[in-house]
């Protein structure tokens, strides 16, 4: 049965990105981690000529609540990857040797070690979830999928010396995302709610251009066991100060209006490459963003979730 993860790319193609992310709140609370393994251009090596666009990149993001966003990225050579084939499952990516810059993602499980600008940081994740989503599927244009979208991450991360360990660590996602280029705006959210003894639930939203001036919506809750669907979202949003809401009605009649909010020192802008190698663009990413949603069903029983960090916020464009 798929899993969301198979890789889409071979290593001949010249013009593409295919990267597989996680995203973990911390259940301690003193922070988010993002971490990042992307195939870039295999075929072209890359973008020739520039040292940050190797055509293997590992990147490794600290969230720290209160503070400034700190990134780590270490680029490979092709000839440095073993990667599962097109379509193949169980799906595996691993980048480096066995040493000081090995680095891999699999299923259930992502690990790195780097050492970038006087920094050293070293990975070992397991994650386990129930749900699993394919937000977008445009074929060879492109795709969002998000294979744990209410993932349990154990394990341990070491920054500089600082241990972050726990069974479980924290909470978030792991997905996957392909296209022949970027959009040249999107919208993209997701949340997850801890709910004391009941089931976590977990909100997805996603929003990007489209040809002739048409715009895809989505969104996906994963409430109590259950699947909506929303299609006709109703948006207003902010891209200077990450705010974004939501409003729409799902097809059981279930109606959704959200608030996604990531303002302040949370808010990392970072330069991606063009996959024609032209330039850059920036992305807003804030992996500790707040989150607040209001339920109401067809009966009107109305029901409210909300996190303080527990939702990422990506804004371009």
């Amino acid at each position: 049965m798929p899993t969301l993860n198979e890789v889409f790319s071979t290593r001949t193609v010249r013009r593409r990105y295919e990267v597989w992310f996680v995203r973990l709140g911390l259940a301690e609370g003193s922070g988010a981690w993002w971490f990042r393994y992307l195939l870039m251009n295999p075929g072209r090596g890359g973008c020739a000529g520039n040292p940050r666009a190797m055509p293997v990149q590992v990147w490794a993001t600290w969230f720290p609540v209160g503070g400034k966003p700190q990134s780590l990225i270490q680029g490979f050579p092709l000839q440095e990857l073993d990667i599962s084939g097109k379509g193949e499952a169980p799906f595996h990516f691993r980048a480096g040797d066995n040493g000081i810059h090995g680095c891999g993602i699999e299923e259930e499980a992502c690990r790195g070690s780097l050492n970038v600008d006087g920094h050293a940081i070293a990975w070992d994740l397991h994650y386990r979830s129930t749900f699993r989503v394919s937000m977008s599927s445009k074929g060879w244009i492109g795709f969002s999928r998000t294979p744990h979208s209410d993932a349990v991450f154990s394990g341990s991360i070491n920054l500089d010396g600082r241990r972050f360990s726990g069974e479980p660590l924290g909470f978030g996602l792991q997905g996957h995302n392909c296209g022949y280029r970027h959009r040249n705006f999107w919208t993209w959210a997701h949340a997850y709610f801890l709910r004391g003894e009941k089931t976590p639930s977990t909100l997805e939203a996603l929003a990007y251009e489209m040809p002739f001036g048409l715009v895809f919506r989505k969104a996906v809750l994963w409430h109590d066991g259950k699947q909506h669907l929303f299609r006709n979202l109703e948006e207003t949003f902010d891209r200077t100060s990450l705010q974004w809401k939501l409003r729409s009605v799902a097809s059981d009649g279930l109606r959704l209006e959200a608030a996604f909010d990531g303002h302040g020192a949370g808010v990392h802008r970072l330069p991606y490459l063009k996959t024609d190698c032209s330039g850059t663009f920036q992305v807003a990413n804030n992996s500790l963003a707040s989150a607040s949603v209001v339920l109401q069903s067809a009966d009107g029983v109305a029901t409210k979730l909300e996190t303080a960090t527990g939702a990422v916020l990506e804004m371009v464009g």
